[in-house]
């Protein structure tokens, strides 16, 4: 199999200048590049760039894959909108990073050895995962505690390693959240283990009552600058900043005051065998399963034939002929039907207890037909030479 890697970039903030897409066509004559994206793959030779460094200054996301298994995601955002110790509690050396610059974080999810039956080209992925982007600029932070599993998964964080915070909802993934699963291929019994302490995530919405009302309430100076800010293209989050903090103050009005569940705290390895628990149950379901699947195809097969047999009854004599006429054929399909109808007899001469005379009459077409090696092998595959010849 030939090599295969592949890069995308995305601009999602402000577009590149004509100048930054220059310098960009520097490192690739064959990429394709536009004011919001760089997209290119490899069979030979590799990326002349440097992603941390063109994240740094001039994308806002990324996505790497090989058909080796490799995966690596990247995601720029404001420190202000995503707080770097918020971060760190979940990183580990192997899934999840960070790094900062000026006053962004550069957030790196990545997985190794990707056990895939198929080849996965890398094209459409990062479309499928960009809104995590925007989910985790509006608080939800589900995708950082899975890149944690992951690592767990790995074995690389000790089995006395304490889990990070919990986010709620990881019972009930939305779809680039299950994209991410896949593209980072974490087990599912994993995250079942995990959600059993996860508390139920609350989607909630804003009426545009609940923010005109939250608007009127927020100091002059302040809507003044997120004004000035927003026409003047000084800032491209205004809008992601002031709907976290709208969220986070309108719901906070909303939600009933109650304690949070006491939990005892978990460590990876509790969370693996947990996992396990899971896993074992869910075979023994699917066995189950297969096993009652069983029961009702053979239980249908059964009746069908009994329901066959029923019709046959009474036409032994015109089955002979038949298939008499259809050996005579001397046509691999018509041999095929024959035994068919031989086998019809056969089971016919068991119900009637008539086995002796069944035998009899197979022996006799036998000695007749053994010269013909085609339908001699059907009629051993099916059982149904006599007893001398099937030794």
């Amino acid at each position: 199999m030939s090599e295969y890697q592949f890069y995308e970039f995305r601009a999602l903030d402000r577009p590149l200048t004509v100048e930054q897409m220059e310098e960009l066509r520097s490192s690739s004559s064959r990429a394709e590049i536009t004011p919001i994206s760089f997209n290119n793959f490899y069979n030979w030779g590799s990326f002349k760039g440097d992603p941390h460094m063109w994240m740094e200054k001039y994308f806002d996301a990324f996505l790497y894959m090989s058909n080796w298994g490799s995966r690596w995601l990247m995601f720029r955002i404001p420190i202000r909108l995503l707080d770097p110790d918020t971060v760190s509690g979940y990183c580990t050396d192997e899934t999840l990073d960070y790094h900062t610059k000026d006053d962004l974080l550069i957030l790196s999810f990545s997985a190794e050895e990707v056990d895939r039956d198929d080849w996965v080209e890398g094209e459409g992925w990062l479309e499928r995962l960009i809104q995590l982007r925007s989910d985790l600029m509006l608080g939800d932070h589900r995708c950082l505690y899975l890149a944690w599993l992951r690592a767990v998964q790995e074995g690389v964080v000790d089995e006395e390693c304490e889990e990070p915070p919990i986010p709620p909802g990881l019972g009930k993934l939305n779809t680039q959240l299950r994209t991410f699963v896949e593209f980072l291929d974490i087990e599912p019994d994993l995250i079942d283990a995990a959600a059993g302490e996860s508390e139920q995530r609350v989607e909630w919405t804003l009426s545009k009552k609940d923010i005109r009302k939250w608007v009127t309430k927020l100091p002059l100076k302040e809507k003044e600058e997120a004004l000035t800010q927003l026409l003047s293209g000084e800032s491209s989050h205004v809008t992601a900043e002031l709907k976290q903090r709208a969220m986070h103050e309108i719901l906070a009005q909303k939600r009933s005051p109650k304690a949070s569940r006491r939990r005892r705290p978990r460590n990876s390895g509790r969370l693996m065998n947990r996992a396990e628990s899971i896993a074992e149950e869910r075979q023994k379901q699917e066995a189950e399963r297969k096993a009652k699947e069983l029961e009702q195809q053979e239980r249908a097969k059964a009746e069908a034939r009994e329901g066959r047999l029923q019709s046959l009854a009474g036409s032994e004599a015109q089955l002979w002929i038949k298939v008499a006429d259809l050996i005579s054929c001397r046509q691999p399909k018509e041999y095929d039907e024959a035994v068919c109808l031989l086998q019809d007899l056969r089971d016919l001469a068991i119900r009637a207890d008539a086995s002796s005379e069944f035998l009899r009459q197979m022996a006799s077409l036998y000695f007749k037909h053994k010269s013909k090696p085609s339908l001699v092998a059907r009629l051993r595959q099916a059982m149904l030479l006599p007893p001398d010849e099937a030794r």
